[in-house]
């Protein structure tokens, strides 16, 4: 497959239309929210295109993306949207509206797996076996090409694997209980800020 992969600097152009459902994804320095900063966003219309971001951290002033990630008539699809939309919130002061997961659509439509990675899926419903050597450089920096690459392949396929999942949720009728979890995702996202790690509704 050839990724038509661009990159952009501190923010989105103000005219770019990627319809109206997207795949977003973040990378961060680490996990820490609080300590580790956000450093790109990368969006993908679903047409073998990466849109990437490479935010400026001095001052998070990215008002077209904002305005793309708060627009409650776009679909946005994440893989472990609580993640993301933490350091949304906390760096672009943000919340992002009409958000889909595919991992917690994967926990609940494939309760025949415990391997829920966006790796697994990927190979599952797309057949393609992608590389995670990057995952865990410095993406602070300079780019290189295998990290632009990596951080193409996080998005360019999560409309398919979307698509499936749905299916899935459909056949075995719980899509109702996949929008049920949906609705809490921000209350989680705010729990995550307020430092609450551990499970709530453990006795």
């Amino acid at each position: 497959m050839n990724n038509n992969i661009q990159l952009h600097k501190s923010d989105i152009p103000e005219n770019l239309n990627l319809g109206n459902t997207i795949a977003v994804d973040g990378e961060f320095m680490g996990l820490n929210v609080r300590r580790d900063p956000l450093c790109l966003i990368q969006i993908s219309s679903g047409n073998s295109d990466a849109h990437i971001v490479q935010l400026d951290r001095s001052e998070y002033n990215a008002p077209n993306l904002i305005k793309l990630l708060t627009d409650k008539n776009i679909k946005k699809i994440f893989h472990y949207a609580r993640s993301d939309l933490a350091h949304i919130k906390y760096y672009l002061k943000t919340d992002v509206n009409n958000v889909d997961c595919t991992k917690i659509q994967s926990k609940i439509a494939r309760t025949f797996s415990d391997n829920h990675s966006l790796k697994s899926l990927i190979k599952e419903f797309i057949n393609v076996d992608i590389s995670k050597q990057f995952q865990t450089t410095d993406f602070g920096g300079e780019l290189s090409q295998g990290q632009l690459k990596y951080c193409a392949n996080d998005v360019i396929y999560l409309h398919k694997i979307n698509e499936e999942l749905n299916k899935i949720l459909l056949r075995e009728n719980r899509m109702e209980l996949y929008q049920e979890c949906l609705k809490f995702l921000n209350t989680r996202v705010k729990l995550d800020l307020a430092l609450f790690k551990e499970d709530i509704w453990a006795h």
